[in-house]
């Protein structure tokens, strides 16, 4: 295989398509309470769960589009995402009613199920340094979330929520023409490559990375999903009279996430050149005393220690893709992502299910406790990766 690393064009491409999808993932929570009005629904927690479809499919969805990025080809998979989830949020922005909304944004999860599985492989196939590559591959779909708040808020108090689905469609459709051109057409597709696998575990040690790998990929999705979906609710409720404008309030949460985002491109770096347990395991139990202190916080404190969960929930994002990078052969790759993303975005889609009913029933405060109780859990299940040792004699 071709060692040369893609083009600029196409690195570029693929990180614009990670922000791309974070970004479509979110503008209904970030819009949900204007749209609710719209609509006629006393409440934003009413609507909320007419999203969940998007999340279902964003999972279950990584199944068949990581298949078909192996045996069909990555390219032609990712032309596929840019023009799809293009379409379908276009047709987002013209819905009339919850139901058609419904529909539409499932639709946009089942395109963007294709990004993970088979843009970050194709992404660090070549790639000589995949823990940075991957790190700044993270460092855009955060900047995506960062987007989805602020670009949002403004194009909703100058145009309104239609436009806030629009503006970002045209954009991804754009991109598709682009990487359509710019990236070369595959001669095969990966899992027809012939050659000796570059990976090779003992099938007791395959099973039980793959186990951290589900496990761990869920309680993050979760912690991940509650976080990203409810911050601007939060922020809002206990923002009430420091800030009171949502575009202001947009800007402060896209500050939270950009400057969190940064993270991903230290841990990326890092991974490059030491074993994966230790520093994810710093990593999720430093979550748990943000979350508890972000439980009780107001105002700027609440800033501050949305700030802190916020860097170390976007710090263990890299840790997976790196591990099936480290522990999966390229050809199967797309795959191994696809199964486990159907497993633990699956499972996170009830996170997105269950936000506004589950704040409305208890409220943030006892939440944000249990998702200190998922940090918990990850750090439990993190113990069970192969040591620094292990990792050493794996690569040898």
């Amino acid at each position: 295989m071709n060692t040369q690393d893609h083009s600029l064009s196409v690195r570029l491409l693929l990180n614009i398509g990670h922000g791309l999808d974070h970004m479509f993932l979110l503008i209904f929570a970030a819009a949900v309470g204007v749209i609710a009005s719209d609509f006629g629904f006393q409440s934003w927690e009413d609507l909320m769960p007419y999203g969940v479809g998007a999340f279902i499919l964003f999972g279950l969805g990584s199944i068949p589009s990581g298949r078909l990025g192996d045996l069909w080809g990555r390219r032609r998979m990712m032309i596929v995402f840019f023009v799809g989830i293009g379409f379908s949020t276009l047709l987002t922005a013209l819905t009339q009613n919850a139901w058609q909304m419904a529909i539409t944004l499932t639709l946009v999860g089942a395109f963007a199920s294709i990004y993970h599985p088979v843009g970050i492989p194709l992404l660090v196939q070549k790639s000589a340094n995949p823990g940075l590559a991957i790190g700044v591959n993270g460092l855009a779909g955060n900047l995506g979330v960062a987007l989805a708040a602020m670009l949002t808020g403004f194009l909703i108090k100058w145009i309104g929520w239609r436009a806030a689905f629009a503006v970002p469609a045209v954009l991804s459709l754009l991109c598709g023409v682009w990487f359509a051109f710019a990236c070369p057409v595959e001669t095969e597709a990966p899992a027809k490559r012939k050659g000796a696998a570059k990976v090779t575990l003992t099938p007791a040690m395959l099973a039980r990375v793959l186990a951290v790998m589900t496990v761990s990929a869920a309680t993050g999705s979760v912690l991940f999903n509650f976080t990203t979906n409810g911050n601007g609710q939060l922020m809002s409720e206990r923002f009430q009279g420091v800030v009171s404008d949502p575009a202001l309030l947009g800007i402060l949460l896209a500050i939270i996430y950009a400057v969190a985002s940064l993270m991903q491109v230290a841990v990326g770096k890092l991974l490059d050149h030491f074993a994966v347990r230790p520093i994810f395991l710093g990593i999720v139990l430093l979550q748990i005393p943000l979350f508890v202190l972000s439980a009780y916080a107001q105002g700027w404190w609440l800033f501050a220690s949305l700030l802190g969960v916020m860097i170390f929930i976007f710090g263990a994002v890299p840790f997976i893709d790196v591990m099936i990078v480290r522990y999966v052969d390229d050809r199967s790759r797309s795959r191994v992502a696809g199964i486990r993303l159907a497993v633990s975005l699956g499972i996170s889609s009830f996170a997105v299910w269950l936000l506004g009913p589950a704040v409305k029933g208890l409220g943030f405060e006892t939440l944000l406790l249990v998702m200190a109780g998922f940090s918990a859990c990850t750090a439990f299940v993190v113990l069970w990766l192969p040591s620094e040792t292990n990792e050493a004699s794996l690569k040898a």
